[in-house]
């Protein structure tokens, strides 16, 4: 299993004083030397956190992958296809909420989804579908020939009981399995920590994991790179 890093919160931070520093761009470099196989970030449609200029450095200095969340407009459409990311991830995206809710709604507008696919794909971007783990998601992914699907682990990672942690498990894995069965490369993320992660790391279809707050919050304490360090510990382990 492979660790992507999500740099969005160190954004959060510079903006929460409409300043320049902690700069994203430099926390990709710190990352990437720390192991990490992958930089992601989200481009929001109100640039609340990663802003286009980060979008543009950041493309310019990762050297192993870079997953750009978006999602499905004009705008950001046109920016991927100039910035050339190696993958976008199209999540849904609400202006009140703090963070992502939950997975794309695929089937209320299949259509839309299916051009953007093409158009990104045809500019030799993958694919990602950010959508919760249940099989009606799997089969609309594999339909609008999507290269990568990400489960969405938040509900898991908020569980609160043994009951609803298992069954939360099981809808992952569940559709964990079927995905790759069917073709899809298979990834999660949301949530994920350095408790909860153990018992992902025992579903073998997930291929990666996409995981910042918790990685920018302990970086608090422990230093970016160390941060990156203990999870990467984690994962190894189950490699």
């Amino acid at each position: 299993m492979k660790l992507a890093v999500n740099i969005d919160h160190v954004a959060t931070l510079r903006e929460a004083r409409g300043e320049n520093e902690p700069d994203p761009v430099a926390a990709a470099v710190v990352c990437e030397l720390a192991g990490a196989e992958g930089i992601v970030c989200h481009l929001r449609e109100d640039r609340r956190h990663i802003n286009d200029r980060d979008v543009r450095l950041i493309r310019e200095m990762v050297k192993t992958k870079l997953d750009l969340e978006m999602a499905a407009t004009d705008e950001m459409l046109k920016i991927a296809c100039e910035i050339l990311p190696d993958v976008v991830t199209l999540v849904p995206e609400k202006r009140k909420e703090l963070t992502t809710e939950g997975g794309l709604n695929i089937s209320q507008d299949k259509k839309r989804y299916e051009e953007f696919i093409r158009e990104l794909q045809s500019k030799e971007i993958a694919v990602s579908l950010f959508i919760d783990p249940e099989p009606v998601n799997i089969d609309l992914s594999v339909e609008l020939n999507a290269d990568i699907i990400e489960l969405h682990t938040g509900k898991y990672a908020n569980t609160r009981t043994e009951k609803d942690q298992i069954n939360e498990l099981s809808k992952i894995a569940v559709t964990a399995r079927m995905a790759s069965e069917l073709g899809l490369i298979v990834t999660a993320g949301h949530g994920l920590n350095y408790n909860n992660i153990f018992p992902i790391l025992n579903i073998h279809e997930i291929r990666e994991v996409s995981i910042g707050h918790s990685l920018i919050a302990r970086s608090v304490f422990t230093g970016l790179q160390k941060a990156v360090e203990d999870m990467l510990s984690i994962i190894s382990k189950n490699r």
